[in-house]
């Protein structure tokens, strides 16, 4: 099946944190404080993707305040982090949502997403994740985790379902253009 197909029937998207919304990198601070960063054109893909009526949500097997901050930042509700299994903690994601697996795209970048990856309607992972994880999944990124890899998969799923021209014409509508107070 095409990834076009499969991108149609997504309902929920799914991603991992360190490594796929994040460059996988962790700066640790004197006071115990963590600190990640974040490409915002993930963010914003994220938070067009709820509004056109898609779930979005985190799975992550680390457990950071920086990351609950981030979802809250993007009205993110799904969020399971610092768990030991990832598919248990999946398992418990679509049951609460009553979602199919074919419903579901996932992206991940280590082996620790395999088992994840592997039962979706659509994997996916960013340019630079593990060998064994872009051998095993449906659609690899052009972008690297934390920098746009999030926001080509929403792209691909919103185009897919005939969404994302919408949220572009609405977008473009709402830009104003101010005149220069030296022009002229």
């Amino acid at each position: 099946m095409a990834i076009e197909s499969k991108a149609a029937r997504i309902k929920l998207v799914l991603f991992d944190v360190d490594g796929v919304l994040t460059d996988g990198s962790v700066l640790i601070h004197a006071d115990g404080t963590e600190s990640k960063r974040f490409h915002i054109r993930d963010g914003i893909a994220m938070v067009w993707a709820q509004r056109a009526g898609l779930r979005v949500g985190l799975l992550s097997a680390r457990t950071s305040a920086t990351t609950v901050h981030r979802a809250k930042q993007l009205g993110l509700s799904v969020i399971r982090q610092g768990v030991v299994n990832k598919l248990d903690a999946y398992d418990e994601i679509v049951a609460d949502l009553g979602f199919a697996d074919a419903e579901v795209a996932y992206m991940g970048d280590d082996v620790v997403d395999l088992a994840v990856l592997a039962r979706v309607g659509l994997s996916a992972a960013p340019s630079d994740a593990v060998r064994e994880v872009r051998e095993r999944v449906q659609w690899v990124a052009s972008s690297a985790g934390g920098a746009g890899a999030a926001r080509e998969l929403i792209e691909v799923v919103l185009r897919a379902q005939g969404r994302w021209e919408t949220l572009v014409a609405s977008s473009a509508s709402q830009v104003r253009v101010t005149p220069r107070m030296d022009a002229g």
